[in-house]
């Protein structure tokens, strides 16, 4: 039986919803829509982001040691420390605020690129670089703000889209420019910040939200109570209505914001895939980003070439993300048993990851690094759609989806902060054995998975009346039994099946489908 909390709680979604018929408001979000996803594209062309490597090393006259020892691993253990409380004032300050706060990041880390000289301002620089991406989750929620529970998978579409098409048109407008157009690279970095800029201007005009998931969500409609004044108004069985303060206290500390934040991602990780999927997510999102920090400056070892119109970096960036977002629409048309196959996929995809990884340490050719890191990136964007599939979609569960979206950084801590000192090559081997060690887990959780499923289903109890029977007999009561029912649809009144034949009839239902249809 559902209690008077849940009833009450269920009415307030996340945002303002048009009523039926409200033409003008649903054509004004329909616009709001098509307004953060041209956001979200302007906000992706910074088409000198794929050469700030090169740019540190040649211009900028910055050491290899430099930026791999002092200046890369910042980005790493900031992002770790600005993620959770950037988290928290997004949801606090209803997005707008931290979406002006990363425009003015970017515009901080282009300015600190052009104008800094010092290690200690491109530390900065990282700094700021961390808060960008720690401020994206702003973007992603803000979209789901706008739109009802049931269409918080188109809009993730929508959205994902813009921020694909603008990194693929930032990387290719980068390349084109520094290729054909032998533009230096203080000049693409002027372009991008004339960009940034621009997309600045854009997040001024956003509307900003009434409502958010946790600190701002909707009142009771209709005038109902809150759940925690339904508690004061009717204590506990035995309990004296004169002794209402403990009970008050006990329901406002569950109705705290982190407690709650807590209590429902606890209960989202109690279902196998969402935990298998949250584990990706932050182990091998880890990993991934540590290859994509620095394997600009891998590429730079392989091929330390001065001829900046050489430097292919823009282009591959462009490819990966278009075989990314090919890789990440196939794998909606895969029809695969994901309860079941999941952890066997995952080891195998992480198991060519860790072969790709070993490829690009042990080559010293460019282009199969190149190719490599193409393939690297489209591999995991093969499984990003899938992760966000195995999300439930109800709308309690999509309130802990930004916890789930944002892939983690405590194993960025321990692979990066442990081995900084090393030299790019080595670090990617340790890459590579941290994505043997993954695939391993993987593959002997999927064989202890497929052996608990076919031993289960194995010894599955059997109805009493069913054990004795040989197939044929089988058949002929499934005939009978059918014959049966037709047979007492014409009668006033159906006849009462005995135990043995109500199991024929229908399949036991599990506890948790009967729960949710309760």
């Amino acid at each position: 039986m559902a209690s008077s909390s849940q009833r009450v709680e269920k009415p307030g979604t996340l945002e303002p919803q048009p009523e039926p018929g409200s033409g003008r408001e649903l054509q004004s979000c329909r616009w709001l829509v098509f307004y953060l996803c041209f956001y979200g594209f302007m906000a992706q062309m910074r088409p000198g982001e794929s050469f700030i490597t090169p740019y540190l090393l040649g211009p900028k006259n910055f050491t290899k040691e430099q930026v791999t020892n002092e200046i890369t691993p910042v980005l790493s253990y900031s992002y770790l420390a600005v993620l959770v409380p950037t988290f928290l004032l997004t949801d606090y300050l209803r997005y707008k605020p931290v979406l002006l706060l990363q425009g003015l990041s970017y515009i901080s880390v282009w300015l600190l690129l052009l104008f800094g000289h010092s290690v200690l301002h491109m530390q900065f620089m990282e700094f700021f670089y961390s808060l960008t991406m720690a401020a994206r989750i702003a973007y992603s929620s803000y979209i789901f703000s706008l739109v009802r529970p049931a269409q918080y998978q188109r809009m993730a579409g929508y959205s994902r889209s813009s921020v694909l098409l603008g990194v693929f048109t930032s990387s290719v407008l980068g390349q084109l420019l520094v290729t054909a157009g032998e533009v230096t690279f203080q000049t693409l970095n002027y372009i991008s910040l004339a960009f940034l800029t621009f997309s600045l201007i854009l997040a001024m005009f956003l509307k900003r939200p009434k409502r958010s998931m946790f600190f701002n969500r909707s009142e009771p409609a209709h005038g109902e109570a809150s759940p925690s004044e339904l508690d004061k108004m009717r204590p506990g069985p035995g309990q004296p209505m004169g002794r209402k303060l403990p009970r008050t206290l006990l329901a406002g500390w569950r109705d705290w914001v982190l407690v709650r934040m807590l209590r429902e991602l606890g209960a989202s990780l109690r279902l196998p895939q969402l935990r298998l999927w949250s584990l990706w997510w932050v182990f091998n999102s880890s990993g991934y980003y540590l290859i994509v920090f620095y394997v600009h400056i891998l590429w730079n070892v392989v091929d330390p070439t001065k001829d900046t119109t050489k430097v292919y970096n823009g282009g591959v960036d462009a490819a990966s993300t278009l075989l990314g977002a090919i890789t990440s629409f196939t794998a909606g048309f895969v029809k695969i048993r994901w309860a079941l196959w999941a952890k066997l996929i995952i080891g195998g995809v992480t198991a060519v990851q860790a072969a790709l990884i070993f490829l690009m340490y042990s080559t010293s050719s460019i282009w199969v690094c190149y190719v490599s890191y193409v393939l690297f990136r489209g591999f995991y964007q093969f499984l990003v759609p899938i992760a966000m599939s195995s999300v439930p979609w109800s709308s309690e569960s999509t309130r802990s989806l930004p916890l789930f979206s944002r892939p983690s950084s405590p194993s960025s801590f321990l692979t990066s902060g442990a081995w900084a000192s090393r030299s790019i090559p080595r670090q990617f081997l340790v890459y590579f054995g941290y994505f043997v060690v993954l695939s391993v887990a993987y593959f002997l959780g999927a064989v202890l998975g497929t052996l608990w499923h076919f031993l289960g289903s194995h010894h599955r109890p059997l109805p009493l009346g069913q054990e004795l029977r040989s197939p044929s007999e089988e058949k002929a009561t499934q005939v009978l039994s059918l014959q049966d029912g037709a047979l007492s649809s014409l009668q006033p009144e159906a006849t009462t099946l005995a135990p043995e034949d109500s199991a024929w009839a229908a399949a036991p239902v599990p506890r948790d489908q009967s729960e949710a249809k309760a």
